[in-house]
């Protein structure tokens, strides 16, 4: 009866028996196994074939041996092909209904294959066609259909068939990436193939797995367009700070030239409002003497007239007592060596400009050193004009100029106008900056005497334009101190707004420079260097409250020394001078103790990479600070 119903419910299986058969006990497979040389067969026959057999075994179809015995595997493929050879079981059934098998579509309509009206109510996959709950009958009813398999209904039945066997799709080829029928097995048993749910399962890791991948990618490329974004960012703002150091430079350029301009032109007006003092002088002389003798010729013509003789004589006793002295006109002329001087001091300006911008750019990257002709000498004769400035003299006061930013080094930058070093100063000046090569390491200015670091010592003043609105200065900008009033100073983008500090008006790009500070009623006070790109406004505009700056404060008794918001307090020491010695290019800044000897307060390693300017503040109101002139 077995035999008639697999022969009912599947006739065109007949033909794969004999290529399910197996070769040992000539009946279809049971409990399939698959040898290493690729041959099929039962596994009880097998294990019966080779016994108790110790040394080779052999294929008992193709007689390949093997050293040891094979570890045989249940060849799961071939096992569905028999089982739907020998008819479908009810447990399979069972497994396509719970989705292990084909997916069943439960949510939409199928229409019945018999009546094509009615709405299907089971698949029967062995029929390959859908029934209505009427036409479903035989299938639950006669014996003949007890081993068909029924589903929920499935609209794509069709697509799940096999074209040229029209039978399920159960397989799937890795090979030729393809799903197969049972029939098209047999043609593809030397592929790997295995069931369609484990070939989905399969994909499905895979591609689960490479989403993973393309995820981390994903997160990847966006940590990198962030980071990009942050260069660009920061690209941006280096080349806008850039631009705006530069156009202050150019500026202070242009201020210092136009009061060149000025105090040349105020120079030869002064000189031609002093001869034309002198000709208004003389006009109003010879006017007065030309009145006299006019007046003195009238008295004569009118003693002619007379006719009396001794009215005549009388009147001409009186005019022999009137002297009329001689005229005399000075020698009025202009100071032609000092418009000379002003001239020659102009064009010698004006040269030096040319031969700093013809400079070679690669000279320039190289860092060498330009030296300015002598321009405030006539040909290099001495000026004997009465106002002319002297080389000697310090720096007069300045008032409303524009802040130095980022301006060049202090020897070379000292304003035109208010101080003209002479040649020699220059040479003086250029020999006490060495190279940073040979000037020594930090620890060797620790040991150097007060006379030694003198030599490095340089001038300069404080900044007006930076100065808050407590500050007050004196003495040509080179003393500072807290006014118990504000000062009218006007609006400045530099200026302090936040605490009473000031910076210098030349600043530090290069070489060695040291400079001693004297303390009077220093409680409260600091003394060191920053960056002219330090804030103006804010806690962070203190000195030593950011990253810009570096000092040695006093806070009553208490000495600390400050970076970065970061204190470190220093044993109290008495001071009334104080030294502070810059290395730009060895990146350090050392602040001393001027008394008898020279005592290491703090000191600093930093590497700069801007320009430095000293910097001040002030807080109680007797605490002052004055620039010492070091020669």
């Amino acid at each position: 009866m077995a035999q008639l119903l697999r022969a009912t419910s599947t006739p065109s299986l007949a033909g794969l028996e004999e290529e399910l058969t197996c070769s040992i006990c000539l009946c279809v497979f049971e409990s399939p196994v698959t040898t290493p040389c690729g041959h099929n067969f039962c596994l009880p026959c097998l294990e019966m074939t080779w016994g108790d057999a110790q040394g080779h075994f052999s294929c008992p179809q193709c007689r390949s041996t093997f050293h040891s015995r094979p570890d045989l595997k249940k060849n799961t493929v071939l096992c569905k092909v028999v089982e739907q050879l020998q008819g479908p079981q009810d447990g399979l059934s069972k497994d396509l209904d719970k989705g292990k098998g084909w997916p069943t579509s439960s949510a939409l309509q199928v229409a019945c294959d018999s009546c094509l009206e009615a709405e299907a109510a089971k698949t029967c996959l062995t029929c390959m066609a859908s029934f209505c709950q009427e036409h479903l009958k035989p299938h639950l009813e006669s014996p003949a259909f007890k081993g068909h398999q029924l589903v929920l209904p499935m609209n794509d039945l069709q697509q799940r068939k096999c074209q040229d066997h029209n039978k399920l799709l159960e397989f799937y080829c890795k090979d030729h990436t393809s799903c197969i029928c049972c029939f098209c097995f047999v043609k593809h048993k030397a592929c790997a193939a295995v069931p369609v749910q484990e070939a989905k399962e399969e994909k499905e890791s895979q591609l689960k797995n490479r989403l993973t991948e393309l995820y981390a990618l994903t997160e990847k490329a966006n940590l990198l367009l962030d980071q990009v974004r942050v260069q660009q960012k920061h690209a941006n703002e280096t080349a806008n700070r850039k631009l705006d150091l530069l156009k202050s430079e150019f500026q202070e350029i242009i201020s210092l030239i136009e009061e060149e301009q000025e105090e040349s032109v105020k120079k030869v007006k002064e000189e031609e409002k002093r001869v034309q003092t002198k000709f208004d002088y003389v006009h109003k002389v010879l006017g007065k003497k030309k009145k006299e003798i006019q007046g003195e010729r009238d008295k004569i013509e009118t003693t002619l007239m007379e006719s009396d003789d001794i009215t005549f004589l009388k009147k001409t006793a009186k005019l022999q007592q009137l002297s009329v002295k001689e005229v005399y006109v000075p020698k009025i002329d202009l100071d032609h060596k000092l418009i000379h001087s002003v001239y020659q001091k102009a064009c010698g300006l004006k040269e030096n400009v040319k031969q700093c911008l013809s400079q070679p750019a690669e000279k320039k990257t190289e860092g060498t050193t330009w030296k300015p002709k002598p321009w405030n000498q006539p040909s290099g004769k001495k000026n004997v004009a009465s106002n002319a400035p002297k080389g000697d003299e310090p720096p007069p006061k300045f008032t409303q100029e524009p802040n130095a930013e980022d301006a060049a080094d202090t020897k070379q930058r000292r304003r035109p106008a208010k101080r003209t070093p002479s040649p020699s100063q220059r040479v003086r000046s250029s020999s006490r900056n060495p190279p940073a090569s040979q000037s020594g390491t930090l620890e060797s200015f620790l040991s150097r005497s007060r006379e030694e670091l003198v030599e490095f010592a340089t001038k300069f003043t404080l900044d007006f334009n930076t100065a808050h609105n407590k500050v007050l200065l004196s003495e040509r900008n080179t003393k500072m101190a807290v006014s118990e009033t504000p000062q009218n100073y006007g609006h400045h983008p530099k200026r302090f707004n936040y605490c009473s500090q000031v910076l210098s008006f030349q600043c530090f790009k290069r070489g060695i420079h040291y400079w001693e500070v004297e303390l009077e009623h220093h409680n409260f006070c600091g003394i060191g260097i920053c960056y002219g790109s330090m804030a103006r406004q804010g806690v962070e505009s203190r000195l030593g409250r950011n990253s810009s700056s570096w000092c040695i404060e006093w806070f009553n008794s208490k000495i600390s020394a400050w970076h970065n918001d970061v204190e470190k307090c220093l044993p109290n020491t008495k001071v009334k001078k104080v030294g502070v010695l810059l290395n730009y290019e060895g990146g350090f800044v050392i602040f001393f103790g001027i008394n008898e000897k020279v005592n290491l307060l703090y000191k600093f390693r930093a590497q700069f990479t801007e320009a430095i300017y000293a910097a001040f503040w002030v807080f109680s109101s007797r605490t002052t600070l004055s620039l010492c002139q070091l020669n």
